[in-house]
């Protein structure tokens, strides 16, 4: 067994079985504890319809990533193979074909992948042009301008457009927001909100 996954000759084709139980792991590892803390506190039902939750969102998080690692190292292996290298173009339509595959299905588990990417490759993106001289390097703090941009954004889609936000969105902005002014008592002013989020 040793001399097989030591073999050069097999190393494309291990890395991508590889690859699939890395994305497997890996979704179970993210998923299975964000699931579970999130379901416990902010989702309704019996405890068999929360652990069927869980398990759900945990499987296709695992099954998602282990399938994109899979599908993503076997075309850039194909194009290798075609045009005897890899270029970063072969990245990018490889990765764009593979996603629309495996994570375009609008669900809460892909939502939830694909804006968590998003928000990284911008602030990645910003970088790559700086890097590049695109745009000059800033001589001041970004991060605050970032946060008020973004606090400014949900805050003006919550107040005027809250259907358009994701819905664990509008329920964590209604609980903030809007439940704060309402109560009828000191046990709801200080202990129990009226919402159900909690």
């Amino acid at each position: 067994m040793e001399a097989v996954l030591l073999n050069p000759r097999y190393h494309q084709a291990l890395s991508i079985l590889k690859g699939f139980r890395n994305g497997a792991m890996y979704g179970l590892k993210v998923r299975l504890p964000h699931s579970l803390v999130t379901t416990l506190l902010f989702h309704n039902g019996s405890i068999k319809e929360k652990l069927t939750f869980i398990l759900r969102a945990t499987l296709q998080h695992s099954k998602n990533l282990a399938f994109f690692v899979a599908m993503y190292r076997s075309l850039m292996w194909l194009c290798k193979m075609v045009w005897g290298t890899t270029r970063p173009y072969h990245s990018f339509s490889m990765a764009g074909i593979t996603g629309y595959v495996v994570f375009g299905e609008n669900n809460p588990v892909n939502m939830q992948v694909n804006l968590y990417l998003l928000s990284r490759i911008t602030a990645g993106f910003a970088r790559v042009l700086v890097k590049k001289g695109y745009i000059p390097e800033p001589h001041f703090k970004v991060f605050p301008w970032f946060a008020a941009f973004v606090w400014a954004m949900v805050l003006c889609l919550f107040e005027y457009h809250p259907d358009t936000l994701q819905p664990s969105l509008q329920s964590s902005m209604n609980y903030l927001y809007t439940d704060s002014t309402l109560w009828s008592n000191v046990w709801d002013f200080l202990v129990y909100s009226s919402s159900n989020l909690w």
